[in-house]
């Protein structure tokens, strides 16, 4: 991704508020956890890992401590799974596990954020 893409990315994501930063990472897993069973998804969840670490760069200083130190577990699984992605197959096991992890960090961001409870 380019620095101009980047930056104009980040200025818009910056003028959402926290919740909708959270729902929009994890619409990002929602995302990666469908294409991990297509084999033409690959350049996308690769695009989406990567734009997954920005968001939750950008996320962490306005997040309360609670959601930064789960944030940051996320980061780390993140980057483990992009520094290995080119090792992985559709419909592996390995595949699976990462699209069952991804579904379960979406569901948990989105009670962090907030935006699904009832009033």
């Amino acid at each position: 991704m380019n620095r101009e893409r980047l930056f104009a990315i980040r200025e818009r994501y910056l003028r959402d508020s926290l919740p909708v930063r959270l729902g929009g990472l994890a619409a990002n897993l929602y995302r990666i956890a469908s294409l991990l069973n297509h084999p033409g998804g690959c350049r996308t969840v690769d695009s989406l890992l990567e734009e997954s670490k920005f968001f939750i760069e950008w996320i962490v200083p306005d997040a309360p401590l609670d959601v930064q130190v789960a944030l940051v577990d996320l980061q780390i699984l993140l980057a483990v799974w992009h520094r290995g992605w080119h090792k992985i197959s559709p419909d592996t096991p390995r595949a699976a596990r990462m699209a069952q992890e991804s579904r379960v960090w979406a569901e948990r961001l989105l009670d962090m954020s907030g935006l699904l409870a009832v009033t």
